[in-house]
């Protein structure tokens, strides 16, 4: 990104279900924007009504950006997420048009916007004798391992989380260093680093916040039978069906889909995968909203006021001026 170039960078964040899709698309209805995805489930292809992606009847009527990018059985990260993003941003502006971040995954988020820790990439060798060992003695024995070696970090990932443990072990066993300390440091102070800096450019943040949390409960339970309606299950059916895809992928794990593949493997009734979908998605919608609330920059817009759409829209005419 130019380093001259000065527009702030205009994000519509908010939890998982507020409504952030619907605002975008009314504000394009206003405004020449193109729309940039920060999702993480959004970059794979085939992972559709789960991850709640624009139709391709909304994005003929409004250009989006960073979706459908990856096959579900690869990985992406917030660094390359950051540079996608640039670029799509850079391009959009050429265009004359105005660029807006929509989405809720808040390390994207901070990626583009605060830069990136200074952490080594993966190691394929190492991660595939961790991925042994944790088969052989389980996640929380890794877990227990990782809180010998960084207690930070283990303290706030739950035993069973099995790609975060991997990481932050994976980390600690390459640097000698833990991940807890890696990323306290300054950004981009390590020689090489340089790209992964703080964006110079401005940023304003629109947020999508309920006042009352049990309207955001009730609307994700709500949402996941629409999307258990329109063929989830079917669609993670598909997916299994390829024969290469399995729950360690990032993609698999995607809340929801986890949840639905745990059933079709067996494990419990429709019900059961119902409320552990539900639980899972308002645990996100909570960690999201952690998230949000730490910026204390932000706009606020209660996501169920009654007229939350066009205040939102209004919220975003300021900010882009």
């Amino acid at each position: 990104m130019s380093t001259q170039d000065q527009h702030p960078l205009i994000f519509l964040m908010g939890p998982t279900g507020a409504g952030k899709s619907a605002v975008a698309m009314a504000l394009a209805a206003q405004l020449p924007i193109d729309i940039v995805s920060v999702d993480s489930a959004q970059v794979y292809r085939g992972l559709d009504i789960g991850t709640a992606k624009p139709s391709l009847a909304e994005r003929a009527l409004v250009p989006h950006w960073l979706l459908d990018l990856l096959d579900p059985s690869q990985a992406y990260s917030a660094a390359k997420f950051r540079v996608d993003a640039q670029v799509a941003i850079e391009a959009i502006r050429a265009k004359g048009r105005i660029p807006l971040l929509v989405g809720g995954t808040m390390l994207y988020a901070r990626a583009l916007v605060g830069g990136l820790d200074d952490l080594p990439s993966a190691n394929p060798a190492l991660r595939a004798q961790l991925e042994a060992e944790a088969q052989a003695d389980g996640w929380p024995a890794m877990h227990a391992r990782l809180a010998d070696l960084d207690p930070v970090t283990a303290a706030r990932l739950s035993p069973t989380d099995s790609q975060r443990i991997q990481r932050a072990l994976e980390v600690v066993m390459l640097t000698g260093t833990p991940l807890s300390t890696l990323q306290g440091r300054p950004k981009g102070s390590d020689q090489g680093a340089t790209d992964q800096r703080a964006t110079d450019q401005p940023a304003h943040f629109v947020s999508l916040e309920p006042q009352d949390r049990s309207w955001l409960h009730q609307r994700l339970e709500t949402r996941f039978k629409n999307m258990v309606a329109a063929g989830l299950l079917e669609e993670v059916r598909a997916l299994r069906a390829r024969g290469d895809l399995h729950t360690d992928l990032p993609s698999i794990r995607s809340v929801g889909y986890r949840q639905v593949w745990a059933h079709l493997d067996g494990d419990g009734d429709l019900q059961a995968m119902h409320d552990r979908a539900v639980a899972a998605t308002r645990q996100l919608a909570k960690r999201q909203l952690t998230w949000l609330r730490s910026n204390a920059q932000r706009t606020i817009v209660p996501c169920d006021a009654a007229q939350a759409t066009s205040l939102a829209v209004a919220a975003l005419r300021e900010a882009i001026g």
